[in-house]
């Protein structure tokens, strides 16, 4: 697979995100109404206006980045005037990105993505009372070195302690309970991490404890009408493409207690020779990733109408190319 297009998690969001599309793009501006329209509110003034503190709740930040992701997709499948499942081989996003690719790639519609997200992001934060859980970012260690140290935290406050996020060499997410993540960064100091330190979040994402949240966004996933998607999308619980839309509610289902395997993800890229990575919306932590896990791929952000026409030209390039 030579072309991939990247949507990006929680955490990536800002406020003012996509307004210079929203401003300048008919087909993004387009985006922004239908999520406005599905979720009956203005979600894009907050999204373009803040609070900062309203946008970062995780039933808001979470169908705003994908709205913001795929005003940009709009954006450029209106100038290169083709779709996206046209222009690149796979799609993949990180978290909550894989709706923000499952709708990039003709999986399911904008409106269906964005009640999910906002069931998702509603069902995440109540699955754990407020501070009972936590999470933390710990660097410097090796995957399997980061699953240790959550198994001996487990066995150390008996509480849970897992690898949510296996993101890079070297760069892993713990989550679980506050007192069993506190313990995994004191054990992961002493294994030799660079860093390990709590996370400002709301609530234990993709561990066990987000059972609950699993079971009530299954029964809305299994009501949803998917389609084949355009291109393959990578599934974060397996670190492979998916086409067949029979598996695509199984799979939702499950990343949300699962980890996300963004590290396996872009070994996989690497090997099947990717030439290049278009990271679509909010922030640059994917391509970030991607720069040390892909070497050689030409990266790109689309965040705003100026990063739209060196793209389309790459793409074109690329698929010239064969």
């Amino acid at each position: 697979m030579t072309r991939i297009a990247v949507f990006p998690g929680q955490g990536a969001q800002a406020v003012g995100m996509g307004r210079a599309l929203f401003d300048a793009e008919q087909a993004a501006r387009a985006v922004f109404e239908a999520v406005d329209e599905a979720l009956a509110e203005k979600l894009s003034t907050l999204i373009f206006e803040g609070p900062e503190a309203e946008l970062t709740l995780t039933r808001n930040a979470q169908p705003a980045l994908m709205a913001t992701s795929l005003a940009a997709v709009r954006a450029l499948e209106a100038r290169a005037g083709r779709p996206l499942g046209e222009m690149v081989d796979q799609a993949a996003g990180h978290s909550l990105g894989e709706y923000s690719a499952l709708a990039a790639m003709g999986a399911i519609e904008i409106g269906t993505a964005a009640r999910l997200l906002r069931l998702r992001g509603e069902a995440m934060q109540a699955a754990v009372p407020a501070g009972a859980g936590a999470m933390a970012a710990v660097l410097g260690l090796a995957p399997a070195a980061a699953m240790e140290v959550a198994a001996a935290a487990e066995a150390a406050s008996g509480g849970v302690c897992e690898l949510a996020n296996d993101n890079a060499d070297g760069q892993a997410v713990l989550s679980g309970d506050r007192a069993a993540v506190e313990a995994a960064c004191a054990l992961a100091k002493e294994k030799g991490a660079k860093r390990a330190m709590l996370l400002q979040v709301s609530a234990p994402f993709h561990c066990r404890l987000m059972g609950p949240a699993a079971e009530r966004l299954a029964a809305a996933l299994g009501e949803t009408n998917f389609k084949a998607p355009a291109k393959p999308v990578i599934a974060n619980v397996t670190a492979g493409p998916v086409s067949d839309p029979g598996l695509l509610a199984d799979l939702l289902t499950r990343q949300v207690t699962a980890r996300v395997r963004w590290r396996e993800t872009m070994q996989s890229l690497a090997a099947g020779g990717t030439r290049l990575i278009a990271e679509f919306g909010a922030g640059k932590v994917l391509t970030g990733l991607a720069r040390r896990a892909v070497p050689g791929a030409a990266l790109f952000n689309v965040q705003g109408p100026d990063d739209l026409d060196a793209l389309v030209q790459s793409l074109a390039t690329d698929m010239a190319q064969g």
